[in-house]
């Protein structure tokens, strides 16, 4: 007959799963590749252009010696090649083969190896870690920015009192130097604005707004050490101020504009509802654009700023543009960034007495550099990355007839990267140099061949094997 125990059924408790050393090993090594490549500038003024050089060799030779192991073995997946971004990978190859009509070879060619390495890089980190592991990398990456700025801003502050030069090097007493020239100018403390470790405002501005999307992601997606996630933030939010970056307040105005649209999209309950919101939000687009473009001499000069976004369509825009209409269908020659000791580009811009790198406008550059080709495919790169990563984040996850599945946070993300990227393209090259070609394929792969967050093919669980797997964002 039946007996009443006291004795559970259910498996006895045990410890919750923890990651092997290898994929935390994985990870770490992320987190440098994502640190060196955000902070490229910092490496080089700490190291010098050897130094810098030597940086991305070895990091290209340790993705190789990791990365191949890991195709032979088909770990953690199979490499999904047919979902490469081919528009991005195109546009690195017409890179290449640019050298054959370059106008200045030597610096197609040296620019090109940081073009490849930073692709490389991209994709193996996009391939080998989850959409957790990437955002999780992420923000170690940023927050390592931003304490190192911190010491940094504040030992320059309180013990030099006075700017530093590359390596550490202090200003000569009783010498003139222009101040564009200086790592760090030592205005923590006195109200001016500030570089960190990166040695430039702008730059520094828009990884703070970086920082602060994804330390809100994690914050929203219920991350564990949530208070130290509001300290980053606000840390982030002080850089973000004091660096006093009118591109970035632009940047970080879009980021919450799309955010804020997404979350609107997601409450939507049926279409003819969600074709109102996007009317809505087109139209809000429009009106502020104009406003914006009616307002900009006023807003620039509230900024600090001067009309022609400080001597970019006057001084630079114009020249490049002028240079571009000479080869306008295949350009004149890859080279991001341009190579200032090279005859071609020394002295051709200088602002403050320094020879221009860049034509502080991505889609100028790309003009300038692969003609009109380049440009439809750098559209089509980005285009298609802002495409799918709207819908990534709009979109509830879905495989099969369940429909109610709750949405994740991180999906959020990409969108919001992709606007900040598109919005700092206006009044600057970075988005496809560095970092923000880094973004563009990592984020491009990723959403092409995972678009769940979770589930899929390079996820921990597979749905056609396993079913749906419940992940908590550690």
């Amino acid at each position: 007959m039946a007996q009443y125990t006291k004795h559970p059924v259910a498996a006895l408790p045990a410890p919750p799963e923890r990651e092997s050393t290898g994929h935390l090993m994985l990870r770490a090594y992320a987190v440098t590749v994502l640190f060196a490549t955000f902070a490229h500038s910092a490496v080089y003024n700490l190291l010098g252009e050897v130094g810098a050089g030597i940086v991305l060799l070895v990091f290209t030779l340790a993705t190789a010696a990791i990365g191949v192991p890991m195709l032979a073995r088909n770990r953690p997946q199979p490499f999904a090649w047919r979902r490469l971004p081919w528009a991005a990978l195109g546009y690195t190859a017409l890179a290449l083969v640019s050298v054959a009509w370059s106008q200045w070879r030597g610096p197609t060619l040296l620019t090109w190896a940081l073009l490849a390495s930073i692709t490389v890089n991209a994709l193996f980190i996009a391939h080998a870690l989850t959409w957790h592991d990437i955002v999780r990398a992420l923000s170690s990456a940023f927050k390592w920015i931003l304490g190192l700025s911190l010491l940094l801003e504040l030992w320059v502050s309180l013990f030099v009192r006075g700017p530093i030069l590359p390596n550490f090097f202090m200003v000569p007493v009783g010498e003139e130097i222009d101040p564009q020239w200086y790592w760090v100018r030592g205005n923590l403390l006195d109200g001016g604005r500030v570089q960190g470790i990166v040695g430039n405002a702008n730059l520094l501005a828009v990884i703070c707004v970086f920082a602060i999307l994804t330390f809100g992601i994690l914050f929203a997606a219920r991350a564990r050490r949530r208070t130290m996630l509001a300290l980053w933030m606000l840390v982030a939010a002080f850089f973000l101020f004091r660096a006093s970056s009118a591109t970035a307040y632009a940047s970080a105005a879009a980021a919450v504009v799309v955010l804020v649209a997404a979350l609107l999209m997601r409450r939507a309950t049926t279409p003819g509802h969600r074709t109102r919101i996007y009317v809505v939000c087109v139209a809000a687009v429009v009106v502020g654009g104009a406003a914006l473009w009616a307002l900009q001499g006023p807003l620039l000069t509230l900024l600090g700023r001067s009309s022609d976004l400080t001597g970019r369509s006057d001084l630079i825009w114009g020249k490049v543009l002028e240079r571009a209409g000479t080869h306008p269908v295949f350009g004149n020659g890859f080279s991001s960034p341009w190579v200032p000791t090279d005859p071609a580009f020394d002295g051709w811009i200088v602002d403050h007495n320094i020879t221009v790198f860049h034509a502080h406008n991505m889609w100028l550059d790309v003009l300038l550099q692969l003609g009109a080709v380049g440009v439809v495919l750098m559209a089509v790169a980005y285009l298609s990355l802002l495409w799918r990563s709207w819908f990534l984040a709009v979109d509830r996850p879905r495989w099969d007839l369940q429909a109610d599945r709750p949405y994740s946070a991180l999906t959020l993300l990409p969108s919001l990267f992709t606007v900040v990227l598109l919005v700092q393209g206006y009044a600057e090259s970075t988005p496809i140099m560095l970092w923000g070609w880094m973004l563009l394929v990592l984020l491009s792969f990723k959403i092409k061949s995972v678009p769940l967050v979770g589930v899929g093919l390079s996820e921990r669980a597979r749905v056609t094997d396993h079913g749906e797997r419940r992940r908590r964002v550690p």
